[in-house]
C-alpha cells in the first residue's frame, strides 16, 4: 500500500481555513486538540491538512 506524504500548512493558513486566531491554534496544540507537527530549528508549527479538514467539519465559524 502507497503512503501519502501529508501536506503541512502554515500556522496562519490552518488559522485562516478555520476561522480563528494563531493564538487559538497554538492552546489547541498544547491542549492536544489539532496537534501541530514542528519543524526547523525553531520549530516553527505546522499542521496536516487532513487534521485540519477533520476538524473544519466538526467545527462552525
Amino acid at each position: 500500500m502507497p503512503t501519502q506524504e501529508a501536506k503541512l500548512i502554515t500556522i496562519r493558513e490552518a488559522a485562516e481555513l478555520l476561522g480563528v486566531h494563531p493564538e487559538t491554534l497554538r492552546r489547541w496544540d498544547n491542549e492536544g486538540k489539532l496537534k501541530a507537527v514542528r519543524v526547523g530549528e525553531r520549530g516553527h508549527r505546522r499542521y496536516n491538512t487532513s487534521d485540519v479538514n477533520r476538524l473544519m467539519q466538526g467545527h462552525t465559524r
